[in-house]
């Protein structure tokens, strides 16, 4: 974005001071990241002022700054905005210039998989057209706003990650980026607890239709009943499926493992095989989408698959990474709930990649009530996987032990409630070349942690 700041003030229907000829070319929240030219957004919370920032922030390049109509003492020497709220403020800006931008918003949402869907939608398409996307977890209230004002004007496609802890949060931002596509990875458990089941989940991410454009097209887990319940309610709606079922309108067919990642085919609206340098079969359902919105904007499955090849996922999903000695990490600990534990799962107990198989798994957080069932749930799926090792980390993860040993398992199983270093031994004198390990549990667990103590050693 780069307007003068005269144009942002008519934008928010503001006051200002010493505004002629102020070119914005940015917008900072955060003095540590503002870059030169930015227009900095001074919040007001309960420990923290912005207010006491701005000075800072016009020293260190900022071209000017919002200040809240009741903060007393606003500086009379530098350029700025006067405004009843700073996040309205925020948001407004964004809507301003969304309706300005040209080009395609694809917006995505789901309780597991939104990062890497993002990143394969973008990896795909980034060949042909000029991609912006939601960089880190700037995917909220706050975050997109942001996101949307980062996007330079010659951007064709911006690709916006929509995330959620409660009803209405994913309408607005739909309303906020009006998307011509919208996708839904899945329905899981994630938010439990603000949701309550996994309808009231479905329901609050169902709610990415609310800004969709008129003519625009949803694309959803056709392996989810909760999700058909919701679209067969919307006749009017163009929706089109994926997944894994024969009712699905781009079904999986076949799914295989190699070094190079996984090679799979695909059938009905598009047939066809394709190759992501990325294991699991839950990020081959993820490529799906990225398969149709590209197929949607007019790319062949020779342009699809090339891109696809050279596709890159965000750290910690699904990430290898091999130690010194050659056993093989797979870091998926960015997040974890019961359906994106079952899939890595599934993942390990299918991998033929190496002969002896590890599993480190940490606390599932944010479950609710049932969070103890849910924990002590994996211990069957585990028991169906011929595993060397079992480690477990978190304070939840002592129920799943328990289970585990009341069960009779024979795998050698290592729980430790908050300490990272009996998990990194028992590692260090386990596994070598023939091993591999997966790493999974919730972000609040810092499962990477262990990888690194392995690393260092």
């Amino acid at each position: 974005m780069k307007r003068l700041l005269t144009e942002l003030a008519s934008w928010l229907q503001a006051e200002g001071q010493r505004m002629d000829n102020v070119l914005v070319s940015g917008v900072s929240i955060d003095t540590r990241t503002l870059k030169e030219g930015d227009l900095f957004i001074p919040f007001r919370g309960e420990h923290v002022n912005g207010h006491q920032y701005v000075q800072q922030a016009i020293e260190k390049g900022a071209a000017a700054a919002l200040w809240m109509k009741d903060e007393p003492d606003a500086p009379t020497d530098i350029p700025l905005i006067f405004v009843e709220d700073p996040e309205l403020a925020l948001q407004q800006l964004a809507r301003a210039y969304r309706e300005e931008l040209a080009c395609k918003f694809i917006g995505i949402t789901g309780s597991n998989g939104k990062t890497s869907t993002k990143d394969l939608i973008a990896s795909v398409l980034s060949p042909y057209f000029n991609v912006q996307k939601t960089e880190g977890n700037y995917n909220n209230e706050l975050g997109l706003p942001l996101t949307i004002l980062s996007l330079d004007e010659r951007t064709e496609v911006a690709v916006l990650e929509m995330g959620m802890s409660g009803f209405g949060e994913i309408s607005f931002l739909s309303n906020l980026a009006k998307p011509h596509y919208a996708v839904i990875t899945n329905i899981g458990e994630a938010h439990m607890q603000d949701l309550g089941s996994r309808e009231g989940i479905a329901k609050a991410k169902f709610e990415i239709i609310d800004g969709l454009q008129g003519d625009g097209t949803l694309f959803y887990d056709g392996d989810e009943p909760l999700l058909h319940t919701l679209v067969s309610a919307r006749a009017e709606l163009k929706a089109i499926s994926f997944g894994h079922g024969e009712n699905a309108e781009l079904s999986l067919v076949s799914t295989e493992s190699g070094d190079e990642g996984s090679r799979y085919s695909v059938e009905g609206i598009i047939n066809g095989n394709f190759t992501i340098p990325v294991f699991g079969a839950h990020q081959v359902k993820n490529s799906l989408a990225a398969i149709l919105i590209a197929h949607e904007l007019g790319l062949s499955n020779e342009q699809i698959n090339a891109a696809l090849r050279q596709s890159k996922l965000t750290d910690m999903r699904m990430q290898p990474i091999v130690a010194t000695n050659g056993a093989l990490f797979i870091n998926d600990a960015y997040n974890a709930a019961p359906t994106s534990m079952r899939a890595a799962l599934s993942f390990l107990q299918e991998t033929k990649l190496r002969p002896e198989k590890w599993a480190v798994l940490g606390d599932m957080l944010e479950l609710g009530e049932n969070e103890r069932h849910y924990h002590e749930s994996i211990a069957e799926q585990l028991g169906t996987i011929s595993l060397n090792g079992i480690l477990l980390f978190g304070p939840r993860m002592k129920w799943l032990y328990e289970e585990l040993r009341n069960n009779g398992n024979e795998t050698k199983v290592i729980w430790s409630e908050n300490d990272y270093n009996p998990l990194i031994a028992e590692l260090l004198s386990s596994v070598d070349e023939n091993a591999i390990v997966l790493l999974k549990g919730s972000r609040g667990m810092a499962l990477e942690k262990i990888i690194d103590g392995v690393l260092r050693a």
